[in-house]
C-alpha cells in the first residue's frame, strides 16, 4: 500500500509569514469572486505591490489577513496555498522536504520524498497548479517541466 505524502492538519504554520502570499490573475478573480467584491476593491483592501507582484497582506502576527483560526477565505484561497508543500524546492531538494517536517504535521515522511514528488507532480498537474512565467507568477510554483 502506498502511504499518504501530505495529508492537511490544517495547523495554519503555512498560512504564516512575513512576505505575504503572491496572488496572480485567476487568484484575484477567484478571490475577489468569493468574497463578493471586485478585483479592485480586493487589491486595495487586501494587498499590496511588491517587486511588481500583488501579495495578500499579513496581519500584526504575520498570518495571512484571512487566517482566523483557520482559512477564512478556503475556496477562494490562492494556488500558491493549494499547492502547499508541493512547491518547487521541496520537489527538487529532499533537504528541503525533510526541514518542512518540522513545522507541517500534514507531511508524512514514511512516504518518502520519492513519493511525495510523484504525488505532488500529480497533484500539481491535476489542479492546474503549476505557473511558467515568473514575472506574473509566485515562484514556488514555477515549474520547468
Amino acid at each position: 500500500m502506498t502511504e499518504t505524502a501530505f495529508e492537511c492538519r490544517m495547523c495554519g504554520h503555512c498560512c504564516q509569514g512575513e512576505g505575504g502570499i503572491v496572488m496572480t490573475a485567476k487568484d484575484r478573480k477567484r478571490l475577489a469572486g468569493f468574497l463578493n467584491i471586485s478585483e479592485e476593491e480586493l487589491v486595495a483592501k487586501y494587498a499590496h505591490t511588491r517587486g511588481g507582484k500583488i501579495h495578500l497582506n499579513v496581519g500584526d502576527d504575520l498570518f495571512c489577513i484571512f487566517y482566523k483560526e483557520g482559512c477564512g477565505v478556503h475556496p477562494g484561497r490562492p494556488d500558491v496555498c493549494r499547492a502547499w508543500p508541493y512547491f518547487r524546492g521541496n520537489l527538487v531538494d529532499e533537504t528541503s522536504w525533510e526541514m518542512i517536517q518540522d513545522y507541517c504535521p500534514g507531511v508524512n515522511p514514511e512516504a518518502g520524498h520519492a513519493e511525495f514528488v510523484r504525488q505532488g507532480r500529480e497533484y500539481l498537474h491535476k489542479e492546474d497548479l503549476l505557473r511558467y512565467d515568473p514575472e506574473t507568477s509566485p515562484n514556488a510554483l514555477i515549474s520547468d517541466e
